[in-house]
């Protein structure tokens, strides 16, 4: 199997389920692609920037320490991705006079964490081959989309609120508990069988994303 292939299908089915959920208006499909590859490399960029400051200001973390992992999941890891996916559709999607009705927000938010997942996952599967690029097809990348549509949702509403900034906040945080409840339950490689816990945060994730979607799309202005 094309291992590129095999990397790439996975966002790319999401961009196209997000994309036809989009029922009432289409979003410009340029914009729709540069924010794809803002999230593959300035997200990405910042993520590893960020990253790197932390690790100069943290101490050592432990991989036996329940506390540390914590650490790790919930800012290390989380609050550092999702900080980055959402500086991007913050200044470059919600400002666009494009981005006019609540549902933009879920598909601009999943287009900037699509453009994230696909590099990562390139790595991630030339790293470690076949068997990773199966498993993260249906755990790693439809968790960033989750997060994603989680996010979306609060900046959507957050666009056409006088509560902008706290709903902006809201998505950030959502996305941020999610993302660190689903790593920080992988990260506990120490105490068998708890890795459930983060499937059970992704299944948790996807019925609240599919109630998001299904929110905005009834209350579209262009319905």
């Amino acid at each position: 199997m094309n291992l590129f292939l095999l990397a790439v299908a996975p966002s790319m089915i999401i961009i196209a389920y997000i994309y036809f959920k989009d029922k009432f208006e289409k979003e410009p499909w340029k914009l729709l692609v540069k924010n794809f590859f803002l999230g593959a490399t300035v997200s990405i960029a910042l993520t590893f920037a960020i990253g790197y400051l932390l690790g100069q200001i943290l101490p050592p973390l432990s991989e036996k320490s329940i506390m540390d992992m914590f650490i790790k999941a919930f800012f290390v890891v989380a609050l550092v991705e999702e900080f980055s996916k959402y500086i991007i559709v913050r200044n470059f999607a919600q400002k666009n006079k494009a981005f006019n009705e609540p549902f933009d927000g879920i598909v601009y938010a999943v287009m900037v964490s699509m453009g994230f997942a696909t590099l990562e996952n390139v790595l991630y599967v030339y790293a470690y081959g076949l068997e990773t690029g199966i498993f993260r097809a249906f755990t790693a990348v439809p968790a960033h989309a989750t997060f994603a549509i989680l996010m979306g949702y609060f900046m959507g509403k957050a666009k056409f609120s006088k509560n902008r900034f706290a709903l902006n906040m809201t998505g950030l945080l959502v996305a941020t508990l999610f993302h660190g409840a689903y790593d920080f339950f992988l990260f506990i490689q120490f105490v068998p069988g708890i890795a459930i816990g983060a499937f059970v945060s992704l299944l948790i994730g996807l019925i609240l994303s599919r109630n998001a979607m299904k929110r905005h799309q009834e209350n579209s202005m262009f319905k």
